[in-house]
């Protein structure tokens, strides 16, 4: 029984990692290449482009990367993350906006 629930505990444990987003703005090539979607070519231009540019502000400037566009950025967004807030599908209001309407 122990066994049973060692093993269980361990398959729950590795999940939870399996489903985790990836940091745009952390994220190793190989960290990257992880996501269903990203291979090492893809995964080498976003770490090149972050190099360059600066971190991402938003899962949206990843189609500013070469070999990105608003359709494969759409099938990633809810596996990528930038500065560990996850981004859906809407965003919601930045408490700048909210700040500036007072």
């Amino acid at each position: 029984m122990k066994n049973l629930l060692f093993g269980l505990l361990l398959s729950f444990l590795f999940s939870i990692t399996a489903w985790a987003a990836v940091d745009l703005n952390t994220a190793t090539s190989a960290e990257l290449q992880k996501v269903k979607g990203i291979g090492p070519a893809k995964a080498k231009a976003i770490v090149e482009h972050r190099e360059k540019n600066g971190p991402f502000k938003s899962v949206d400037e990843l189609d500013n990367v070469k070999g990105f566009g608003k359709a494969s950025v759409g099938k990633l967004r809810g596996d990528l993350t930038v500065g560990g807030k996850a981004e859906g599908k809407t965003e919601a209001a930045k408490p700048e906006t909210a700040k500036a309407k007072k």
